[in-house]
């Protein structure tokens, strides 16, 4: 039995290295992208800067969003494997920031977008 628990320690303990790598490579891809695009804007006209840095922003946070998403599955899988109340404690606390960071950044997308729409509906 203790076997098996190792083995299936060690998987988990992988699995979520893995999905941390993952979530590096997103949001450092995302965020040199996002840097690009808005040094990108100092040859765009004023008139049009403010829509193209909206859209710079909300491809952004989507990005942000599919990464903490992926970041509570991992705080999932190693709480499945945590030897503690306290290491269990810790990575709950850490699952529910991201939980309340993902929401927020997700109504901010909502508003945005919508505030988008009708700013491109009016115009």
């Amino acid at each position: 039995m203790e076997i098996v628990e190792a083995i299936v320690t060690d998987a988990t303990t992988l699995a979520v290295l893995f999905i941390e790598a993952v979530v590096l490579a997103v949001i450092t891809g995302a965020t040199l992208l996002a840097a690009g695009r808005m040094l990108g804007l100092a040859t765009v006209p004023g008139s049009a800067r403010m829509e193209r840095s909206r859209r710079i922003w909300l491809d952004y946070a989507r990005w942000l969003v599919a990464g903490l998403t992926l970041q509570i599955g991992a705080d999932i899988l190693e709480s499945s494997i945590a030897p503690t109340w306290h290491a269990i404690a810790q990575l709950g606390a850490i699952a529910l920031i991201r939980t309340f960071l993902n929401y927020f950044l997700e109504r901010d997308i909502r508003e945005v977008s919508e505030l988008a729409d009708r700013h491109g509906a009016a115009g």
